[in-house]
């Protein structure tokens, strides 16, 4: 490996991590008593909005003489809800979009921040199918994680999907689009159910793994993937086991959670996420559970490719033989058994937190080909071919 390759690493919003750090929220939003701030909103539908939370916060921001409006937001954000709620509140020169909730939500306040200060629908600026290139204005925005999976947090781009047969998941993007502020705060995680506790969890785990490996990664990339994958480790059984009390373990998952979108934005992602993209858009399956289902066989199949050349493959086939180490908490230091080592690792895992299978979904081998068809690997340390893709899809129907 050369040990100075050139790279590039993107900024990262302000960070604000810690319990308690929700109450810090009004103080970093009012920038002076002369100038009332307001401030959109953007939230799930129902998990945080009926909490203590939420109360306390608002409560909080009328006592710091900050007006408010409140947007819920509904699964997976569509283009037309990012359109009706910037229309809805571009009259009322808001100045700052704060988001809290899921991944959805993050998505959602961010693609909506940039659409405040357009005219137009958001899909002329959606990747792949835009029309018009984004200037990359937007209202300030603040994301403030309920959940540990996605790292939106501090990624980018905003994902929106539509769909159905002709659906699809798109990204607006632009360099402006990272966050301001990530508040991350353990607290507003202790009353997320074990089910999207692990769907999120292992969302963060493909994307650290998967950064880790790809074809883009540095060695500063490397190095945050490495210290998410040890606080996964440290966090994810105990939040399932006691999530509701265990604030320490959601403090490991949040901050591997925020490094998994660290290291994605700088480093990319794989075979996983090729696959998350049209399976979310054709299907309403959840996007951590998509990546959940599948990160054991893609993984199986991407090691067993890299074997076919392992001397040309060293250098990936020694980093999932130390993810696998890593995840194991043992080595054998024999390469190929390390390796295996992981593969089985994940596999327990994923079948100890019952991951759904993707026919769960409505999802059938008459599927395959069109989701083959839009399918991806491009970040990976190898291609796949079709046959390899449709395999792995094959195992988890």
């Amino acid at each position: 490996m050369n040990t100075s390759p050139a790279f590039v690493f993107a900024r990262m919003p302000e960070l604000h991590f810690g319990a308690g750090q929700l109450a810090q929220l009004p103080s970093l939003l009012a920038h002076s008593a002369q100038q009332r701030q307001r401030i959109l909103l953007i939230t799930g539908s129902a998990s945080f909005v009926g909490s203590a939370h939420y109360e306390k916060l608002t409560l909080a921001l009328t006592a710091a003489g900050i007006d408010y409006f409140q947007q819920a937001v509904a699964g997976e954000p569509s283009p037309e809800l990012v359109d009706q709620t910037a229309e809805r509140y571009r009259a009322e020169a808001i100045d700052w979009v704060v988001a809290i909730g899921g991944g959805s939500a993050m998505d959602a306040g961010k693609a909506i921040s940039a659409m405040l200060p357009q005219q137009g629908s958001v899909t002329a600026y959606l990747e792949g199918m835009e029309t018009a290139k984004h200037d990359g204005r937007k209202t300030p925005f603040v994301a403030v994680p309920t959940s540990s999976g996605t790292g939106s947090e501090a990624t980018k781009n905003a994902v929106l999907s539509r769909i159905g047969a002709s659906g699809f998941k798109a990204s607006l993007r632009h360099d402006n689009f990272i966050p301001d502020v990530a508040l991350i705060d353990p607290e507003l995680m202790l009353s997320c159910p074990q089910g999207v506790t692990a769907a999120c969890g292992l969302d963060a785990l493909t994307q650290l793994i998967e950064a880790y490996v790809s074809s883009k990664a540095s060695p500063l990339t490397d190095a945050l993937a490495l210290s998410g994958l040890q606080h996964f480790s440290a966090g994810f059984d105990r939040a399932l086991a006691d999530g509701d009390r265990d604030i320490d373990a959601r403090g490991e998952l949040a901050y591997a959670a925020f490094l998994s979108g660290v290291t994605l934005a700088n480093a990319g992602l794989g075979v996983v996420h090729g696959f998350a993209g049209p399976l979310g858009a054709y299907f309403p399956i959840p996007h951590g559970v998509a990546c959940g289902t599948l990160l054991g066989e893609a993984t199986r199949a991407t090691i067993d490719a890299l074997f076919a050349a392992p001397e040309q493959n060293r250098l990936a086939l020694e980093k999932y033989a130390r993810v696998g180490a890593l995840l194991a908490g043992q080595t054998s230091g024999a390469l190929r058994d390390d390796c295996a080592q992981l593969v089985a690792t994940l596999a327990a895992l994923i079948e100890r937190v019952a991951m759904p299978r993707l026919s769960r979904y409505g999802i059938t081998r008459d599927d395959l080909p069109k989701i083959l068809d839009k399918a991806n690997n491009k970040n990976s340390p190898v291609m796949l071919s079709r046959e390899q893709m449709a395999a792995i899809l094959e195992a988890r129907l």
